[in-house]
């Protein structure tokens, strides 16, 4: 199941050094409700070796702001606690994976 993340909790599940993948959702955006599965399927998919996690950007103004989201669904990819990669809007699993796997390259 991905976490849920939030304004209290960012640098604390930022710090555990893993790589993490954050979408960035809200409950009446429909892209966010058709790719949230997929967030699911990859939050079980690559446990223990990547952290997935959802923010909802309606009650996380801080992580909102301090990243630029302005469109959702965007999804950050964070690697060594780094912005690497960024996707937005509502995409197939495999193209998610892809940028996933690349985490861990």
């Amino acid at each position: 199941m991905a976490r849920v993340i939030t304004d209290e909790n960012f640098n604390e599940v930022l710090n555990e050094g893993k790589p993490l993948m954050i979408d960035f959702w809200a409950e009446w955006c429909g892209p966010c409700r058709m790719i949230s599965p997929i967030i699911e399927e990859l939050a079980q998919e690559y446990d223990g070796k990547v952290i997935v996690g959802k923010v909802d950007v309606d009650n996380n103004d801080d992580i909102v702001t301090q990243f630029g989201i302005r469109n959702i669904p965007t999804i950050l990819f964070f690697k060594d606690k780094n912005v690497v990669d960024k996707h937005v809007g509502a995409s197939p699993k495999d193209t998610i994976r892809q940028k996933v796997e690349a985490l861990l390259a």
